[in-house]
Order: C-alpha cells, then structure tokens, then sequence
C-alpha cells in the first residue's frame, strides 16, 4: 500500500493506493464475458434447437456441423450442455469476481478446449471449403486460448479490493488566547 499526504489550510490530505493491478482484473473480467457468451449462447442453441444447431451451426451461412457426418441428437445436446457447463463456471467467476474461480474456469476451457482442437486439426471434412475449415480451427483454438490467457492474466488476490477513500486530518486552528 502507498500512502500519500498532501498539505491542504487545515489539514492533511490523506491517499492510499493499493498495489493490486487492475488491468489484470480488467483483462480478466473481459475475458470471462466472452467465454461466458459463448458458452451460453452456443449451449442454449445446442440444448434448444439440436436440428437448427446441427444445421446451421456457426450461422452466417456456414455448415461447420452438419458438415462433419450425420445427424445425432444426444450428440449434439451433449456438446450444448458442454458449452452451457463451461459458460456457467465462467459466469460465477464474473459473478463472484473471484480470480481462483476465474483459474477453474479457464482450466476447463483449456481441458475442453484442446482434444477438440486436436479433432478438427486432423479432421478436415470433405464439404467444407478451405476458408471455411480455416475459419472453423481459429474458431476451435480460441477456445483453450482464452481459457490460457485466463488462467494466466488471473491476478494473484482473490477478489479486487476497492481503494480506500481519501480523507483529510484536520488540525485544530490556533486561535487569540488573549495574551
């Protein structure tokens, strides 16, 4: 902690600052929404509308799903509850801004993360173009990426504290004693 006092006419000043980085926790809470919105969103479409998801599923006009062999609708809400799982985990660890939660939660997007990463980069399916396989492995390495750069951006503090607020001390002013 750092202190500063600065001289105000009737008193002192005082100031502390914490030495917590709060880019850290900036980073870090932003990192947690975006695996949070992906896991909620591409969860909810999975459990919700299986068909759809298989489908369409990135949307945009591309099949990166359907693509890869037939139709399985307990494959398909299991992959959703997955997402949905690894959303809600990241959610609490913004929720609670909790750093430790936050290392969970990166770990498991990093534990989910990679083997799919490793199917889809030795798993080209014959329907789907260059530029759309491309687009579907960066999309399936952000993944454990932003799981990594969670656990690793996670400050060491549990959670952010506050920084004091500033007071003044006031000193009692000399007056006329009458001497």
């Amino acid at each position: 902690m750092r202190i500063s006092l600065h001289g105000t006419g009737n008193g002192v000043r005082v100031s502390m600052k914490l030495e917590v980085n709060r880019r850290r926790w900036i980073a870090l809470f932003s990192l947690l929404g975006v695996l949070t919105a992906i896991g909620i969103i591409t969860g909810l479409w999975a459990v919700c509308a299986p068909e759809s998801f298989y489908d369409s599923f990135p949307g945009f006009g591309l099949h990166w799903v359907r693509a890869d062999g037939p139709y399985n609708h307990h494959l398909v809400a299991d992959v959703g509850a997955f997402f949905l799982a690894l959303g809600a985990i990241s959610g609490a660890a913004l929720w609670y801004r909790d750093s430790v939660i936050a290392r969970v939660a990166g770990f498991g997007w990093i534990v989910f993360g990679v083997p799919h990463l490793i199917y889809h980069a030795f798993h080209h399916p014959e329907e789907l173009s260059t530029v759309s396989y491309t687009l579907s492995l960066l999309s399936v390495l952000a993944l454990p990426a932003l799981g990594l750069a969670a656990l690793l951006v996670a400050p060491r503090e549990r959670f952010p504290v506050p920084e004091p607020t500033p007071f003044t001390v006031r000193f009692p002013r000399r007056g006329n004693t009458g001497r």
